[in-house]
């Protein structure tokens, strides 16, 4: 089924039994989210708040919950994007195939925006304001209601139209802090497709005009999140993706077209001066924390007949966020070899953040003459990497030969890092950069937007043989005061603890230093190449998402990367096993999300014996 809108997709997934209305009263302000974070951890059906404080609109949420549903969702389109993108892939094979690429023509003129001619736009039907919106706040500490599905587009003010449109995701705060009744936050990071469209509108000295839409068809919000390859735009790919031309209309009096069977629209233009954002529980699991970021002045806010307000909520992975993720792979896996030159596979890790750590297996083929082989092509794919697509937000990102391992797979990701410490030549293989631009959400860098990466390149044979639990720690030595209590979190991965971290940011840390002197008088350095100091070793080895998250999300890889005889020359840092990664939090972090105990309660009571809730959240 293609979905003219939001309402159609609702009434399909009730029909079949993937939809549960709610009709307790249900207040936004933390209780709603924390709803939605078990409702995902129980794979629970998509649900619709009829009940909302302080709403006249009811809230779905869940839409996008599971796997499962998202494939039900695009159950009559997937065959042929799988088809085009294939087809984008691998240009010959569909050549070799002109029958079956024939069969891709209804799916690809569903890729051409379709501008109504006849009828005004539903989105359109009524009017309202700002302050009438669902008034929806996530974590404790966030600085006001947010709008955590907004489909914001764009256009290029030197080519306007939807082919040079951007329809991206960018979280938009409906109050609080020193916003006016008509005033919005409008917070995006860099590298993102509307930032070229403001910089351009700010070089011609004009106002940037904007639409922040909520809801619609659910491919609209998908192709919302997509790492696009260059060329298809966010409105085609929600056409083939939906199996339905993207439905568009021009409005009187509005600069820039209206996506029709949008269920929310609110117009504006981008202010010229900026004004404190946030704070925001994030999909790190911290809090980004007020900066200043663009204002849009709403001129209008409109919405359909029967207008549904889709929401979702972020915080530590997984959240719903991880199953777009998961989605997105399985729709472009194919097209990594073309978008990055000698890269097989790519994995953005979800339990890390996703942008704090990015794993690629590449090829090394540039001297296979060589007796032993080295990283060399892998570097070069690795700089690829960070000047590509949203992978350039990538802060740790480490490559490993695929001729070493044929069946090695990004997504198996503690076998992948298994596989790269037993090859890592610690001399060698670490390559940082420094002073770089980084996700914007990242504060352990610094400053906002700045800091540090790390390319860790393996391939060859294996050097070492790594230890697989605490049986194979030997004796420790004596370490410096406040580091202990030791722990295995993995194949060669130590976690120890470590005293409180109170200096200023990005000062190295001599304790640090005489830790990593001190394991490096221990006889099984090798076993363990990865040593990871943070503030409760037995929670950061508890899991491997644990040590992920933790490991990831708290360190800088230029000041917070020690190792056993760690020396500079010619400028490359280089030490030996092992390395020791500070992951504490520092005073200058972002504070991580923690949950309002006495939402739990109310929530755990309505998950009770008796409760709306009973039988949904696990």
């Amino acid at each position: 089924m293609s979905y003219r809108n939001l309402a159609a997709c609702v009434a399909d997934l009730e029909r079949h039994g993937q939809l549960v209305r709610i009709d307790a009263e249900i207040d936004p302000h933390l209780e709603l989210a924390a709803i939605q974070r078990r409702a995902f951890a129980a794979k629970a059906p998509a649900l619709l708040f009829t009940r909302v404080r302080g709403s006249r609109f009811p809230l779905l949420g869940n839409l996008f919950g599971t796997r499962e549903r998202l494939h039900f969702l695009f159950r009559h389109s997937l065959r042929a994007v799988e088809g085009v993108l294939a087809a984008k892939a691998d240009p010959a094979a569909a050549l070799r195939r002109p029958l079956r690429s024939l069969a891709l023509t209804p799916a690809l003129l569903h890729m051409l925006p379709r501008m109504r001619r006849n009828g005004p736009a539903p989105v359109m039907a009524h009017a309202c304001r700002v302050s009438d919106l669902p008034r929806l706040v996530s974590w404790p500490r966030d600085g006001g209601p947010f709008i955590t599905l907004p489909l914001v587009y764009s256009e290029d003010p030197a080519r306007p139209g939807p082919d040079a449109a951007n329809l991206g995701m960018y979280r938009v705060q409906l109050g609080g802090n020193d916003y006016a009744d008509d005033e919005v936050g409008l917070h995006y990071q860099i590298h993102r497709g509307i930032g070229v469209h403001h910089a351009a509108a700010l070089e011609r000295g004009q106002a940037l005009p904007v639409h922040v839409f909520v809801g619609g068809p659910p491919a609209l919000t998908v192709a919302a999140v997509m790492p696009l390859p260059e060329g298809l735009s966010e409105l085609r790919f929600a056409g083939l993706l939906g199996g339905r031309r993207a439905d568009m209309a021009r409005v009187p009096g509005l600069p820039l077209p209206v996506l029709a069977e949008a269920d929310f629209c609110l117009s504006g233009y981008i202010l010229p001066q900026t004004k404190p954002e946030g704070p925001f529980g994030d999909h790190v699991g911290y809090y980004s924390l007020r900066h200043d970021f663009p204002v849009l002045r709403v001129t209008g806010v409109h919405h359909r007949p029967g207008a549904i307000w889709p929401f979702t909520v972020v915080g530590r992975p997984p959240q719903e966020d991880t199953v777009f993720g998961d989605f997105i792979h399985e729709l472009t896996g194919a097209l990594v070899p073309q978008v990055f030159e000698g890269i097989r596979d790519v994995h953005a890790v979800d339990a890390a953040g996703v942008h704090p750590l990015l794993l690629a297996v590449g090829s090394e083929r540039y001297t296979p003459y060589e007796a032993r082989r080295r990283p060399r092509e892998l570097l070069t794919a690795a700089l690829h990497l960070l000047g590509t697509t949203q992978t350039a937000l990538a802060k740790y990102v480490l490559l490993a030969a695929h001729e070493d391992a044929p069946g090695l797979s990004a997504r198996d990701v503690m076998g992948f890092l298994r596989h790269l410490l037993e090859r890592t030549h610690f001399d060698r293989d670490l390559h940082f950069l420094t002073r770089a631009n980084v996700d914007t959400l990242d504060y352990t860098g610094y400053g906002l937007h700045e800091g540090s990466r790390l390319i860790w390149t393996a391939a060859g044979e294996a050097v070492r043989r790594l230890g697989l639990g605490p049986d194979d720690f030997g004796d420790l030595p004596a370490l410096p005061d406040g580091f202990g209590d030791p722990h295995c979190a993995g194949p060669g991965l130590l976690v120890l603890r470590g005293p409180r971290h109170s200096l200023d940011r990005n000062e190295p840390d001599p304790r640090m230093e005489e830790l990593a002197q001190a394991l490096s008088r221990w006889p099984q350095r090798e076993a363990f190449p990865l040593v990871t100091v943070c503030d409760d070793a037995a929670f950061g080895a508890a899991s491997p998402d644990n040590w992920l998250w933790t490991a990831f999300t708290r360190s800088d890889p230029a000041t917070d990367i020690y190792g056993a005889n760690g020396h500079t020359h010619a400028r490359h840092w280089s030490c030996e096993a092992p390395l020791v990664l500070d992951a504490r939090l520092k005073p200058f972090h972002a504070p991580p999300l923690e949950e309002d105990p006495a939402t739990i309660r109310r929530v755990e009571a309505l998950a009770g014996p008796g409760g709306p809730l009973r039988g949904l959240l696990g």
